[in-house]
C-alpha cells in the first residue's frame, strides 16, 4: 500500500494492518520492524493466507516492506508442537535485499473479460529476482529428423525467481489486488536504473 503521508504515519499504518489480521500481531510486528533496522517505512503490503494441509488449517502472514534502501520480506508461520518445542510456536523469517541488488521486477495483471470495458485486475502476481535463488530447467535437445538417434546434448532455461506472490480478488478481495499493485508501483519507482 502506498501512502503520501509522512513515513512515521506509514509505519503506524503498517502496525495497524498487522494487528488487523489478528495473526500473532506482536510477534509479526517485532520481526518486521527489527528487520527494517530502524529505517523509515516507505510502502508495505500485508498478505494473510490460510492453507489446508491434510486435516489441518495453517495460517501464514507475509509482510513486504519497502524502506528507502531495502526491500524486506517477512514471513511468519505457525507450527504445532514437536520434539524440540513441545508447545505450538511461530517462526518468522526475514530477508532484507538492498534495492540496488534487485535485477528483475515482474508484475502480471489478470483482467477477466477485458472486452467488456475497463475493469480492475482480478489477480496480480509480483515476481522479484535479485540472484539469491536460480533455477535451471533442462531437457534433452533434439533435431527435426525423426530417424536421428544422435546425442544432441541438452537445452534449457535459466530463471532467477527469488520471490513470487500471487493475490486474487476471489480469495483475498479486490482491495488486496489493488494494494499489491500499489506496492509494486512504489517498489518499481525505487528500483529504476
Amino acid at each position: 500500500m502506498r501512502s503520501k503521508t509522512p513515513d512515521a504515519d506509514v509505519s503506524r499504518e503498517l502496525r495497524t494492518a498487522i494487528h488487523r489480521t489478528g495473526y500473532y500481531p506482536e510477534v509479526v510486528a517485532d520481526g518486521v520492524f527489527a528487520a527494517a533496522g530502524g529505517e523509515d517505512v516507505v510502502s508495505y503490503f500485508v498478505h494473510h493466507e490460510t492453507t489446508f494441509d491434510h486435516e489441518e488449517v495453517r495460517r501464514h502472514l507475509t509482510v513486504l516492506l519497502l524502506t528507502p534502501t531495502r526491500l524486506v520480506i517477512a514471513h511468519t508461520d505457525e507450527h504445532p508442537g514437536d520434539d524440540l518445542l513441545p508447545e505450538p510456536y511461530t517462526s518468522t523469517t526475514t530477508e532484507a535485499v538492498v534495492l540496488s541488488a534487485i535485477r528483475t521486477l515482474v508484475v502480471t495483471r489478470m483482467v477477466a473479460n477485458p472486452t467488456s470495458g475497463t475493469k480492475p485486475p482480478a489477480e496480480a502476481v509480483l515476481t522479484l529476482g535479485w540472484g539469491g535463488v536460480s533455477r535451471v530447467d533442462l531437457e534433452p535437445a533434439g533435431c527435426s529428423d525423426p530417424e536421428c538417434d544422435a546425442d544432441h546434448g541438452y537445452t534449457g532455461t535459466f530463471a532467477g525467481e527469488d520471490y513470487n506472490l500471487r493475490v486474487s480478488a476471489a480469495a483475498e478481495g479486490g482491495d488486496a489486488v489493488a494494494r499489491l499493485l500499489a506496492f509494486a508501483d512504489a517498489l518499481s519507482g525505487r528500483t529504476r536504473g
